[in-house]
């Protein structure tokens, strides 16, 4: 039994999960699922820097009508149910929850309490924080003793 920490900004597409769920061939993985609001992460001029990065002009002038705090919550809570069934309907075990403050303080303790084998950090790229190596991916490797793969999402199904 292989236990992967899976932190996420946004529920996973088909191709995400398929992804994720076939990294560790036919052993059984649990998945705990952590997400937390692509509002509540990183301000708005780093989004959309990394949408124009991406050549989402488009997406970087919606920036503004990201919800944030408490606006997020319900999204958040129904991207986080639609990722731990579609999990679940891939045939794995998977329990998750919503980060409300410090994400890299819940990866960590949840890590030690699920004895977790290693952390995926599953996001779209944000190149600024990845840059200045200030994104999840970089930072938890100095935080929670085991190996952590850093993802990019994949577009919308």
């Amino acid at each position: 039994m292989f236990t992967s920490v899976l932190m996420i900004e946004k529920a996973l597409t088909s191709a995400d999960v398929e992804f994720v769920t076939t990294l560790h061939g036919d052993e059984t993985v649990i998945f705990r699922v952590l997400l937390q609001p692509r509002g509540d992460q990183a301000d708005r001029l780093l989004r959309a820097i990394d949408d124009v990065a991406l050549g989402e002009i488009d997406e970087a002038a919606r920036e503004g009508d990201v919800p944030e705090g408490q606006e997020a919550a319900a999204p958040a809570q129904k991207a986080l149910e639609v990722s731990l069934t579609a999990l679940r309907a891939a045939g794995c075990e998977a329990l998750g929850q919503l980060i409300e403050d410090h994400p890299l303080d819940a990866l960590k303790q949840l890590v030690e309490e699920a004895n977790a084998d290693e952390v995926i950090v599953l996001t779209d790229p944000h190149y600024v924080e990845e840059f200045f190596h200030r994104d999840w991916a970089s930072r938890a490797r100095h935080k929670v003793g085991v190996p952590v793969l850093k993802l990019f999402s994949h577009a919308k199904d």
